[in-house]
């Protein structure tokens, strides 16, 4: 059956070639095409549609294959930031955060540095936990923010990041405050009073210096009587101790 299939493919063939058809012709029909290599312009096109349809594991191979297939082709650089950007709407924070910091450190001059160090700060600030938590994050959130500003001031997202930055302060200072308040109800005032005058010295403009100052205003007030409290005490057990004293035959 398998030879009268291929008998009957030659002889139609040969008539649509109009007996022109040569060894070289036939061999070929039979030969297994090579597969057609997508272009760089090809593979970063469907990375891209697939990013924006929310497909960011498919997207992300894409990217991947354009990198490996043309290393040196200038797509490929954008192909570094679409993996961090397909990471860090996946909400992999963690593997966003170093393929952005890579990007920063093979690429130092490229125009997109600013944006990778703004999106290095977001991989940090998403992470940040509730006020009562510790806030390492938040601090590693500000440090990035901060390094861009000084980097380069004139970029547009350093305007977004000195935002961040304030909002970075605001959570450590409401965190200081949470901390320090606790301590207070717990009439451990210089502790708490420790807590406040921080926020006083290092978060002043973030929005609680009326209350913060009220707050150290208080501190002091308590532990003034608690100092007055404790001396009277000292003299009473002073003044106790001199008529036992002189009570004596």
């Amino acid at each position: 059956m398998k030879l009268k299939k291929i008998s009957v493919i030659l002889v139609l063939l040969v008539m649509c070639s109009g007996c022109s058809l040569t060894k070289a012709t036939i061999l070929s029909f039979f030969q297994k095409s090579e597969p057609v290599r997508s272009t760089p312009e090809s593979l970063y096109s469907r990375g891209t549609v697939e990013y924006q349809n929310g497909k960011y594991k498919k997207s992300r191979e894409f990217y991947v294959r354009l990198k490996e297939e043309y290393p040196l082709h200038d797509l490929a650089i954008l192909a570094e930031l679409g993996i961090a950007d397909s990471f860090y709407s996946d909400k992999e924070y963690v593997e966003a955060e170093l393929a952005y910091r890579d990007f920063t450190t093979f690429y130092p001059t490229n125009e997109n540095v600013p944006y990778a160090i703004y999106q290095m700060g977001m991989c940090h600030y998403v992470e940040i936990g509730a006020v009562d938590r510790d806030q390492t994050e938040t601090i590693r959130a500000k440090k990035e923010f901060e390094r861009l500003v000084a980097r380069f001031p004139q970029s547009k997202f350093s305007i977004l990041a000195e935002k961040m930055i304030r909002e970075c302060k605001m959570k450590l200072a409401e965190h200081e405050f949470y901390v320090g308040n606790f301590y207070f109800k717990q009439k451990k005032y210089n502790a708490a009073l420790k807590r406040f005058e921080i926020i006083a010295r290092d978060y002043a403009g973030v929005g609680m210096d009326l209350k913060v100052e009220s707050y150290v205003a208080e501190t002091k007030a308590r532990l003034a009587e608690e100092a007055k409290s404790q001396k009277l005490k000292e003299e009473k057990a002073k003044a106790n101790a001199q008529v036992k004293e002189t009570s004596k035959p």
